[in-house]
């Protein structure tokens, strides 16, 4: 995928688990309970057989991932642990599930005792800073998640590590749930790493948090579902505004900064778009072959267009000017909906072809959403996962899903990379199909020669 193999880096593990877990399960079959999980067990990274005919000889050597679940010994007594939790980043739906989930199922399954909900993200982990960290039972968690955002707001950028494991010390917490995506799970890596420093008896678990879905070594995350549902409502709509006028033309620009899996499967979804452009499939505006002729030739011919853009795509298009980046070291794109918006409506100009342009952008909209069913159920799963990995001692991990599997993925594992589309996957091609656009928009010949 991408590139990206894993490499069976294994999960650190604090030590003995000297104390039986409280949940009544079992290793049976037929037993009617559900199994506790052995820590033998994977899921393989790579289902294809032929993949796995090269490691003949060699099984124990396929690539795959420890299997996320309950386990039998616990290393952490249960009813004498405090824990932590923190969102960071932007928003997404389904945060609130996923600290509710966590706070219930540390609660009910393993009678933690005290549970602090830091305000803010890492800042809110620095002694001094306002507002302190609050209790959470289930009482207080009872109903947030029905509503979008995070109960316990959000913050980018980074904070001094020290400071932040002096006050993990100082409220004597043994477990750390971190909610975020790859800058988040940067900072709970250097985390780690101080952490070891200090040799503390204390785990950290991330839940992997980007609405983008590109975190790697996971198949979605929670809040993506949600999204590309609700952004098939925005296309819907543009869909509707471009054919309730003569040469309507609408442009919908989503979420997708460095990945467009929201735009494309959006598209899809709704099979109402004709161009979708994404970060990972480059495309040229000008020229015989540009996006540009090619809206032209379709508005001649179906007097009607929808455009969808993730916000990542085309910044090629945008030289010479200034890079930015946020507080969190992502840089910060420029408007390409808006450049496309505007270079549309120069160019018919330009060809005298009477057009309207409607262009809609939710983002915010879409973000700030409670998760939808589907994405509820999958954030609970996430939750009570990340509860058992931590009891049980595992640390410097990540909760991901990979081949319908809830999984342990090393932080170090995933902190620095980018999930992305393959252009040359199933997924692209189901977006190529279902909006008919060819598979390069553009006149570099470079580009061309490598698609013959």
């Amino acid at each position: 995928m991408n590139g990206f193999i894993f490499d069976n880096t294994p999960i650190k593990n604090l030590g003995d688990c000297n104390y039986k877990s409280p949940i009544p399960l079992s290793f049976k079959d037929s037993s009617l309970f559900a199994n506790f999980v052995k820590d033998s067990e994977r899921v393989l990274f790579d289902l294809e057989l032929d993949n796995i005919r090269e490691y003949e000889g060699k099984i124990e050597s396929l690539p795959s991932f420890e299997l996320a679940g309950p386990r039998k010994l616990l290393h952490f007594e249960p009813g004498k642990i405090s824990c932590g939790i923190v969102t960071c980043g932007g928003l997404c739906p389904g945060i609130n599930n996923v600290v509710r989930g966590i706070v219930n199922a540390m609660h009910y399954w393993y009678k933690c005792d005290k549970f602090y909900g830091f305000k803010y993200g890492y800042r809110g982990m620095v002694e001094g800073n306002e507002p302190k960290p609050v209790l959470l039972d289930p009482k207080i968690v009872e109903d947030i998640h029905l509503k979008g955002g995070t109960v316990l707001g959000s913050s980018r950028g980074s904070q001094d590590t020290k400071k932040i494991v002096d006050c993990l010390e100082k409220l004597k917490i043994s477990i750390l749930f971190v909610i975020g995506g790859d800058g988040t799970m940067r900072g709970a890596n250097e985390m780690c790493e101080e952490i070891a420093i200090r040799n503390l008896d204390m785990a950290v678990v991330g839940i992997p948090k980007t609405i983008d879905n590109d975190i790697v070594f996971a198949e979605h995350t929670f809040g993506y579902q949600t999204a590309f549902s609700a952004a098939v409502e925005a296309i819907s709509s543009a869909h509707v505004e471009a054919k309730g006028a003569l040469n309507g033309i609408g442009i919908v620009k989503l979420m997708g900064r460095d990945s467009g899996y929201i735009a494309a499967a959006a598209s899809v979804a709704s099979q109402d778009a004709n161009y979708v452009l994404v970060p990972e499939s480059p495309f040229e505006l000008e020229g015989k072959d540009g996006l540009l002729n090619m809206l032209k030739k379709r508005i001649k011919e179906k007097h009607h267009a929808v455009i969808v853009v993730a916000e990542g795509a085309g910044q090629d298009l945008f030289k010479g000017t200034e890079v930015k980046k946020d507080q969190s070291g992502n840089v910060l794109h420029n408007d390409i909906g808006l450049l496309i918006k505007d270079k549309v409506s120069q160019f018919l100009n330009k060809e005298k072809i009477e057009h309207s342009i409607k262009y809609i952008d939710p983002s915010y909209m879409i973000r700030s959403l409670p998760a939808a069913p589907i994405d509820s159920m999958f954030c609970s799963n996430l939750a009570q996962n990340a509860a058992h990995a931590a009891m049980a001692g595992k640390t410097e991990l990540m909760i991901g899903y990979w081949n319908g599997r809830f999984t342990h993925v090393p932080i170090i594992s995933v902190v620095g990379k980018r999930k992305k589309i393959n252009v040359e996957g199933e997924f692209w091609l189901s977006v190529l199909l279902s909006t008919g656009q060819p598979r390069y928009m553009g006149d570099d010949i470079t580009i061309k020669a490598k698609m013959r």
